[in-house]
């Protein structure tokens, strides 16, 4: 994937990052550190620049970003009310609960998807709640813009720096996304077992 990836960019610059980050937004496999410090890279070695690589993929992450919300905005309540009398059971979840954690992201969905454009792969798929609870889209698309526009200004200019090495960034960012994986999933079994207990009482 990694020869793909570089070879679009190398062959469509501009539109190339654009495509391939909002592909990366709807797919999430597609990894978006190795599209913007390739991108960061070719700002050295083309006549690409910092600024237009940035530019590119903020746009093609907030297009995809913007698709998977209304994809969520069509997956509505009714629907998973449907969901939960036919596998809540198993999940141990009832109507209460959906209605519940639909409360809390419409509460705090605006933080939440501002921070989880740091976070590989829940970065694109945080945008499916987001249209599910029916966040505001102004605020959904200012919140996810600037996410992103952190996100790919920091891989861009990595890419520039480090020149003929950006792969080492790519290893770098393995291991961030391993970290972080970890951590949310210790924080996940904590609020798990706090939830059961909660309910048990």
């Amino acid at each position: 994937m990694e020869n793909w990836i570089t070879d679009i960019i190398e062959q469509y610059g501009y539109i190339g990052i654009f495509l391939l980050i909002a592909a990366e937004n709807i797919f999430p496999p597609i990894p978006s550190e190795i599209i913007l410090t390739f991108g960061g890279f070719m700002t050295i070695s083309t006549n690409l620049t910092v600024f237009g690589a940035v530019t590119s993929s903020t746009i093609g992450s907030v297009v995809g970003a913007v698709i998977l919300y209304f994809i969520g905005t069509r997956l509505d309540m009714d629907k998973m009310e449907e969901i939960i009398d036919k596998w809540g059971g198993l999940l141990r979840l009832g109507r209460k609960d959906i209605h519940r954690a639909n409360k809390w992201f419409q509460k705090h969905g605006g933080w939440t998807v501002f921070f989880c454009r740091f976070i590989p792969l829940i970065r694109s798929l945080i945008s499916i709640p987001a249209g599910m609870s029916r966040m505001n889209f102004g605020l959904f698309l200012l919140l996810t813009s600037l996410g992103t526009l952190i996100w790919n200004t920091v891989l861009v200019n990595l890419g520039a720096k480090v020149g003929d090495s950006w792969k080492s960034i790519v290893g770098y960012m393995g291991v961030y996304s391993n970290v972080v994986y970890a951590v949310l999933g210790i924080g996940l079994v904590i609020f798990i077992v706090i939830f059961i207990k909660k309910r048990k009482e």
